[in-house]
């Protein structure tokens, strides 16, 4: 026994010591006022000094020859040296893959102790990630390549870092929690466990640079597998700094490859690495053609044309008309989750409720970053689908609708004033060109928004029912015959209800992710990465004993 809690003891101690030599050096580095993994000062990044993000894999970072060249999305100047891995130098991220087996790095019967390897690496990285100094340097960085206020830039960071300590300790080995149900005979017992996929990949947009891609990257570490991620090439450097952390907080180099690339090269590392599963987040254009490539091993959680709803009972419209320009407009509308069509009670319409709305975007400002560059679509394209929207029979422009003024947005991104169009529910649903028109996904600070009356819901539940993307949406009154009506008869993952629902800002503590489709992913949760990054295995153990005269039987 005494050797038992000797071991134990010297085992404790070396964790001590680890941990102390690890918080001695990041004092040691606050001391000297500089972050002991960035390679970069966000603030300093420019024109004249520019940044260089490169690629990582077997161990070890890599340039290249091929350089994509980024530009400021507020000024235009070329501030960033993405070095990009062209098709000819696949191999060795292919090869990185092949070298993980099926049943992954670690498992519940392989390498337990990788459990706990990755409670102590959250715990780290949430520590490094609370530190004012770390967290204001995430945020800065992010803002100078996704453009968006602080606050919305630091909320990022904040979900992050929640996530991570909610992971910490034993709660990584908790998600391979297993169960057993007994035989049909002595002996015999059935038990059910999480099993990794083993070589996975993952690919994430530009919206969310960290937040996206870090607890993704995390679930499937924590699962047993070995990922590849690629991050938009426009926002990588923010998670090629991440993985700095993460080196520095203890993850072995092995574990994970990162890369930057084009989508034709990284389509072809998919297509000769054959992973086991891969994670895509972005367009539902790349999406299906993904599921088609990798023959449906893939999860997804794809584009997001959301709606909100605002049921009979009109109540505290300030706050309701706050909530509607967050959803819509923060971010420049460059959410998933962001409000794309507001259904109007007609008893909301007796309100001032859309004056409010168009005041609250009216303060939205360049300069703070309310409103920004929008990077996927430019200006011209935004406004072309307005005047599109216009001509449909008594639809009317809210408020918004012009170029943003006295700015420097290079002409490659959009830069629009925040936008509402009004469109006539029955025009909406008249025929499916028009359905079609009004349904577009402007991924930009762009809303539709239409009334309905008393006797009018069943056309608005039409309207939903006609939606292909099922990720956010809400539900906005206390009223809980409404709500049933509403929730019973629409499928999006993700739903608000009550006078406080929302569409976005979703934290870490529930579940995020689309419905209505095998292939949904979800993200941040317990059951969202068990869902995701494990599939099932069942192991039936069948010990005996024999039963005492057995014979041969008869053949069936």
């Amino acid at each position: 026994m005494y050797r038992v809690f000797a071991s134990r003891g010297l085992r404790a101690n070396s964790l001590f010591n680890k941990s102390s030599t690890w918080l001695a050096s990041l004092t040691s580095s606050r001391l000297n006022h500089s972050l002991p993994f960035a390679t970069v000062d966000a603030e300093e990044i420019s024109g004249a000094n520019p940044a260089e993000v490169q690629s990582f894999v077997q161990g070890k970072w890599i340039g290249s020859s091929n350089y994509n060249t980024l530009l400021d999305p507020l000024n235009g100047e070329p501030f960033i040296k993405v070095a990009e891995v062209e098709e000819s130098g696949i191999q060795p991220f292919v090869e990185s893959l092949s070298q993980c087996p099926k049943h992954g790095l670690h498992n519940p019967f392989k390498s337990p102790e990788r459990y706990l390897l990755y409670g102590d690496i959250s715990t780290k990285a949430a520590h490094m990630l609370a530190l004012p100094k770390v967290s204001d340097f995430f945020t800065r960085l992010i803002q100078r390549v996704a453009p968006k206020s602080y606050q919305q830039a630091a909320g990022e960071v904040f979900v992050t870092r929640k996530f991570l300590e909610n992971f910490c300790g034993d709660q990584v080995r908790f998600l391979a929690r297993s169960f057993a149900v007994p035989g049909n005979h002595l002996g015999q017992q059935s038990h059910g466990y999480r099993w990794p996929y083993g070589p996975v990949t993952i690919v994430t947009p530009f919206n969310f640079p960290l937040e996206i891609p870090l607890l993704q990257l995390m679930g499937a570490l924590y699962m047993g597998n070995k990922p590849l991620l690629k991050v938009d090439s426009k926002v990588s450097i923010v998670m090629e700094q991440m993985m700095r952390l993460l080196h520095y907080c203890g993850l072995p180099v092995e574990d994970v490859d990162f890369i930057n690339s084009d989508g034709k090269t990284m389509n072809k590392i998919l297509l000769e690495a054959n992973p086991r599963m891969t994670l895509f987040t972005g367009s539902s254009r790349v999406a299906e053609k993904l599921a088609l490539d990798l023959k449906g091993r893939i999860r997804l959680e794809d584009a997001g044309f959301d709606w909100k709803v605002l049921g009979p009972d009109v109540q505290e419209v300030d706050y309701v008309a706050w909530v509607c320009d967050q959803d819509a407009y923060a971010c420049s509308g460059q959410k998933c989750s962001a409000q794309s069509m507001l259904f109007m009670h007609e008893n909301w319409s007796k309100t001032d409720l859309v004056s409010k709305l168009k005041e609250l975007a009216g303060r939205r400002k360049l300069e703070d970053l309310t409103i920004g560059p929008v990077l996927t679509f430019t200006t011209e394209a935004m406004l072309e689908h307005m005047e599109n929207l216009l001509q449909i029979p008594g639809s009317k422009l809210l408020f918004g609708g012009k170029p943003l003024k006295n700015h420097s947005i290079p002409s490659i991104y959009g830069a629009l004033e925040p936008t509402a169009v009004f469109v006539p529910i029955k025009e909406i649903l008249k025929d499916s060109k028009t359905y079609e028109l009004v349904t577009k996904e402007i991924f930009g600070p762009f809303q539709i928004v239409t009334k309905y009356k008393k006797d009018q819901l069943h056309l608005v539940l039409d309207a939903l029912e006609r939606m292909h993307a099922h990720l956010t949406a809400a539900v906005v009154s206390n009223d809980p015959i409404f709500i049933q009506e509403v929730i019973g008869n629409t499928v999006n993952g993700t739903t608000y209800a009550g006078l406080r629902g929302r569409t976005t800002g979703a934290p870490q503590n529930h579940w995020f992710g689309p419905a209505g489709d095998p292939r949904g992913a979800g993200i941040g949760t317990p059951e969202a990465i068990k869902l995701v990054w494990s599939c099932h295995r069942e192991i039936i153990y069948d010990y005996g004993p024999v039963p005492k005269g057995w014979e041969v039987p008869p053949s069936t």
